[in-house]
């Protein structure tokens, strides 16, 4: 009987996703991307070769695995061929023939991301977002407006230029009299559109129809959500969130398959938590001071944004995030990812519980501004010295690795399935396989 996974990410994100969708794969037959847009980012390393993909699934690793960008995806298509396609088929992988592009996608186009870049730099510097620029806010807005054009609208020439020349007026106004900003041109976007759509024309497929037969013939599916739990729209720390939702829910939504046939939710965290851009963090670290847990966890643990090369911000493991991010995905299992980035430290803190307002509070406010005005509340336990660092077996982890991991599945109330020791595929200690 066919068997389907959601991964999704448990804090911001950055919780290393890729390499776990991309282990996980030996046991797929296809992989689904199901919201976001290019804000987002993979890593996968194998051997001695790393990836960085935005929009293609991470399962494209694997030779004959099919891949899938769902409808909830909002699609940069020059970006998807130009920075993705070619050079993982420059590398030697086959993708054209394995990835499947939905219809139902909605397209960014260049004004998505001049609206996306005027809209910062407007604002004062504490009000920031901290968004990519590139598009996907915009992009979401026009979807939920009724005046988005998908990917279906691609092949039909006629019509979409009527519907561009539109939209682009009124996009055109707000960047010209409000942000008094460059106008973009319509000829130039247009054109671009339809030569990418002579280039992607042959992967766009009914994806919904597809992971049906798939599961049909009983083959297993896995659903790769982007960025963090708590960067969504609906629960996450509002209004520093991206534009979708990035619950595991969404993975249904997203991609056209049932609810009921999604089976077990994988949620990824790391050993300890990260942030990039703006919001509040209750339990952030100062990153710049060497010698210090937060500087640590930065170097030692690469802490820049695949997309943007900015600096992630850090802090100690965050239980009422947690427990947030497991009830509104129903968490069946976690992964620890980056266990090896606190190898060294003498002493790790865990954040239990906030004081808001002079209230002890065990679970993750709704809205950025109690978020912002939590004080963590920290027990702290003993480190080690000994490397983890790509360790298989739970068994072979330093006594107070595991006692570290025992406290957060105790605190959080979730069974930790999967430790990460490293980016390499090997260097995972399985407990429980979430496909089986």
């Amino acid at each position: 009987m066919a068997k389907n996974v959601v991964v999704v990410g448990t804090q911001w994100g950055d919780e290393g996703k890729g390499k776990i969708v991309d282990w996980l794969t030996d046991r797929a037959r296809g992989v689904v991307r199901f919201q976001g847009g290019h804000n987002a980012g993979h890593t996968i390393v194998v051997g001695d070769k790393v990836y960085t993909l935005n929009l293609v699934p991470a399962g494209i690793v694997h030779d004959g695995v099919d891949c899938f960008i769902g409808n909830g995806v909002v699609l940069d298509t020059h970006h998807l061929l130009c920075k993705e396609i070619e050079p993982l088929e420059a590398g030697g992988i086959e993708v054209r023939p394995r990835l499947k592009i939905s219809p139902g996608c909605v397209l960014i186009l260049d004004y998505h991301s001049a609206l996306d870049r005027a809209r910062e730099a407007a604002k004062s510097a504490g009000a920031r977002i901290g968004t990519t620029g590139k598009g996907i806010g915009p992009a979401y807005e026009d979807k939920v407006a009724r005046r988005a054009l998908r990917v279906h609208d691609l092949f039909h020439p006629e019509r979409f230029a009527e519907k561009l020349r539109e939209t682009l007026d009124y996009h055109n106004f707000v960047l010209t009299r409000y942000f008094d900003a460059d106008a973009v041109d319509y000829t130039a976007v247009l054109a671009q559109a339809m030569a990418d759509a002579e280039r992607i024309g042959p992967m766009v497929a009914d994806v919904s129809a597809a992971l049906h037969a798939i599961n049909a013939a009983g083959g297993n599916l896995l659903f790769e959500g982007a960025q963090g739990s708590l960067l969504d729209v609906d629960h996450g720390t509002y209004p520093f969130v991206t534009s979708s939702n990035c619950v595991a829910g969404q993975a249904s939504a997203g991609s056209g398959i049932g609810a009921g046939q999604l089976h077990y939710v994988l949620g990824i965290t790391n050993a300890y938590c990260t942030r990039v851009g703006g919001g509040p963090f209750p339990s952030e670290l100062d990153i710049e001071t060497k010698g210090t847990p937060g500087h640590q966890m930065s170097g030692k643990g690469k802490e820049f944004g695949v997309v943007t090369g900015r600096k992630r911000r850090c802090g100690w493991f965050d239980v009422p995030a947690l427990k947030r991010s497991a009830r509104i995905n129903g968490v069946s299992g976690l992964c620890i990812t980056k266990l090896d980035v606190l190898d060294g430290l003498p002493e790790i803190s865990i954040c239990t519980g906030y004081r808001l307002r002079g209230e002890t509070v065990g679970l993750l406010p709704m809205g950025a501004d109690d978020v912002a005005a939590c004080e963590p509340i920290l027990e702290t336990l003993p480190g080690w010295t000994e490397s983890t660092k790509g360790l298989s077996s739970f068994a072979d982890l330093p006594p107070a690795a595991r006692a570290y991991l025992a406290r957060i599945e105790t605190l959080c109330e979730v069974p930790i399935d999967i430790v990460s020791t490293g980016p390499e595929r090997s260097e995972t200690i399985l407990r429980r396989h979430p496909f089986e």
